[in-house]
């Protein structure tokens, strides 16, 4: 039987942590401990990285949060997969809070997520947190800072995100095909839109500074392209409207691919004009890139360098990794709506999105 309440009358919740063993899962743990406010029933820690002999490495865990506090290895399959190993390993709270091991969750944020909780309808799925990326004030955000800022705005981001354990259920948790840290919360979500619950916006407040990332970051994130795959496969070639994706830029990165691959063909073959137009292309295709990200930073020496030599790779990267998920996710199946007991009976249209993505 699922407790109803809590603490103090409030809604019951557990709050799972999906971490590598980041310094700032600490900060994350302090902020939670200090939060004043109704408790969470349990806290679970998945340690995805955990020793070859699947032994956890040490954790320090704030005193407050010890007495219910379990921490476990998770599978190192991603994010999807520990929260799902987390939620499991939640007892029978009513609600599932679910925390990225990089936020830090306001002075106040038990008080407000208890409200939030309580004035969900029962309809209601899920209720995001408000996310505030702090950025410098002396200068502008640079290239990743920005892509974090987007972090603010995102329509769905399990950073800070509860989810009623009868939906979560329902839906049989996170797709564990996303490995990445990308799109496993928008799949969720339109699995459960589209069975008849609703997603609300909470008020609480969740802080999700900028990390320290190396120069190549843009680069790795490329990787997300293949689950931009996944994701037509799974919700049909329309999904970027349903869940509220911006489209990107990747026909433009294939034209810039296509006349590099063209500057190399044509030399191969003896072709030097034809060579040097593709090459020309490829190069204007490449510094307009550049300099599109380049504008809105600090404009720094080292700024600009990292953003020439990354635009220079970012294009091939996102090609390459489109082709990978045609390739590994081209028998991907929908997994269906996670049905609303409100809802009525299930739509006949998943095998035409699974057609029409194919």
């Amino acid at each position: 039987m699922v407790p109803v309440t809590g603490t103090g009358g409030a809604p019951s919740y557990a709050v799972v942590v999906p971490t590598l063993g980041r310094p700032s899962l600490r900060a994350c743990l302090d902020a939670l401990a200090a939060s004043g406010g109704p408790r969470p029933t349990r806290v679970v820690i998945v340690h995805d990285r955990p020793g070859e002999d699947g032994t956890v490495p040490h954790l320090s865990v704030p005193e407050a949060l010890r007495p219910y506090t379990t921490v476990v290895p998770g599978r190192a399959r991603g994010p999807a997969a520990a929260r799902n190993a987390g939620a499991r390993l939640a007892g029978p709270a009513r609600w599932v809070v679910f925390l990225d091991d990089d936020v830090v969750p306001s002075d106040t944020w038990a008080e407000d997520l208890a409200r939030d909780l309580a004035s969900a309808s029962e309809d209601t799925a899920a209720v995001t947190a408000r996310i505030d990326v702090p950025l410098p004030q002396d200068r502008r955000p640079t290239d990743w800072e920005r892509c974090t800022a987007g972090l603010a705005t995102a329509r769905w981001i399990t950073a800070d995100m509860a989810f009623r354990r009868a939906a979560l259920d329902a839906s049989g948790g996170f797709d564990e095909r996303f490995r990445r840290a990308y799109r496993e919360d928008a799949d969720l979500a339109l699995r459960l839109l589209g069975g008849g619950w609703t997603l609300a916006a909470g008020t609480r407040r969740t802080t999700h500074p900028v990390r320290p990332a190396d120069p190549w970051v843009s680069v790795r994130q490329q990787a997300g392209n293949a689950d931009d795959v996944l994701m037509a496969r799974l919700h049909g070639p329309d999904w970027r409207d349903r869940a509220g994706a911006p489209r990107g830029r990747f026909a433009r990165h294939l034209a810039v691919v296509a006349a590099g691959v063209g500057a190399l063909g044509c030399a191969a073959a003896g072709l030097p004009r034809a060579a040097a137009g593709c090459g020309a292309l490829w190069l204007a295709g490449t510094a307009e890139f550049a300099l599109a990200r380049v504008a809105p930073g600090p404009r720094t020496r080292e700024e600009i360098t990292r953003m020439v030599l990354t635009s220079a790779v970012i294009p091939t990267a996102a090609v390459w990794h489109r082709l990978r998920g045609q390739i590994v996710h081209r028998n991907a199946l929908p997994r269906g709506p996670a049905r609303s007991p409100a809802a009525g009976p299930a739509p006949a249209d998943v095998p035409r999105r699974a057609e029409a993505a194919s």
